[in-house]
Parts: C-alpha cells; structure tokens; sequence
C-alpha cells in the first residue's frame, strides 16, 4: 500500500473530514521530518510506515476533542507534533509551538516556510517563562504529547490557563496515578480513549481545567 492510500486510509478510520490537500502535506512534513531527523535526531521513528501510524495518525486522533479550539500552545512538541500536524489540518486555528531545544525548534520553523503555515508559530523558550503574542487573553487549548508527568505540565502551563482553558495531555496507559497528583485548582474534566488506526497500543487524551 502506498504511504497516501495508508494515511488516507486511517484518516477514513479516524472518521475525519480533512483539507483536499491534507494528505499530500502531511505526508510532506512526514519526509521533511525523516530528512532533518538524520542530523538532527527529532524523532527515534525513521520509518515512513511508522511515522505515518506513530506521528501523524496519533496526532491526528485529538482532532474530534479540538473543535471549538481557535489558538492552541503546543508544549515541547519536539519535532511538531502534535502542532504542525494539528495546523496542516486545522488552518483557522493558531498554533504556537513552544520548545526548550533550539535545533527542534529551528526544524519547527523551517518546516513553517517550506509547508507555508501561516497559522503556525514556534518559539525557542521555556513554557514557564512564555507568553502568547495574544496576552492577555488566554489560550482556548494546552496541549502536550508524552512531554512530562501531568502535575507537571499543569504546572509548567498554569499561568497561561484562563477559566475556559482545556490542557490537554496525550497519554499512553490511562495514568490513574498522575491524576491523582492533578495539583490544587484544577481538575480532570475529562478522559477520552483514542483508538489510533494501525497502532496497537492504548492512548487516552485527559482533558483538565480549571475548578
């Protein structure tokens, strides 16, 4: 099977309702991120198959739980996911990508002017010390893949959160003992099962908010 009839195959699965030009774009990003990996090591996956069902799909698989989101931070997404999938898809939403690792984000931003993403933004800061271009007003979505324990991102990402704000944590094994540490003030408001197409794995996207 060729790499668009898998991905557009899992986003059939997925029961998404995509850009014309989304696969082609995406799959775009996917080869850029194969390429810039061999220097500068953003991923351990080098396979176009995997990157396809670890990267792009598993990413893809929060789009349902985003649809009322217009500006979302994406927290130490590394090579940009799930932020630049997410804006590839999504090109009335912001996305501003925030890592600690200037090479990634120097990837992030290359791949901004190569994929022309003018909704996309990634910013070489620390997540505690960052603000949006859009202060005060606070971001609709927070969200991170595998970036840390949930106290932590909750944390690392309280000062930017307003009273409507969802952080969003893509995890793997529903992680019962990190929800118990949620910190003071904030709570799960939600836990959503994501069931990726070809990953044989589980995944759970915990949404808190504020009390």
């Amino acid at each position: 099977m060729s790499a668009v009839a898998a991905l557009e195959q899992g986003i059939a699965a997925l029961g998404l309702d995509l850009p014309a030009d989304a696969s082609e774009r995406l799959l775009a990003f996917g080869r850029l991120l194969i390429k810039w990996n061999k220097v500068y090591n953003l991923t351990a996956i080098r396979d176009e198959g995997q990157m396809i069902t670890h990267h792009l799909l598993d990413s893809l698989s929060v789009l349902p739980q985003l649809a009322d989101i217009h500006r979302l931070v994406d927290v130490g997404s590394g090579g940009g996911l799930p932020g630049i999938v997410l804006a590839l898809c999504r090109p009335d939403m912001q996305v501003d990508s925030v890592e600690t690792v200037q090479k990634k984000a120097t990837f992030q931003n290359q791949a901004k002017i190569e994929l022309k993403l003018p909704n996309f933004r990634a910013h070489h800061a620390r997540i505690e010390a960052w603000q949006p271009a859009y202060a005060p007003e606070a971001p609709d979505g927070i969200i991170s893949r595998a970036f840390a324990d949930l106290a932590d991102f909750v944390n690392l990402t309280a000062h930017l959160a307003g009273p409507q704000t969802r952080i969003l944590a893509m995890k793997g094994v529903y992680p019962a003992d990190e929800i118990a540490r949620i910190p003071q003030g904030f709570q799960l408001a939600r836990s959503v099962p994501l069931d990726v197409p070809g990953l044989d794995a589980e995944r759970h996207l915990l949404i808190v908010k504020r009390t």
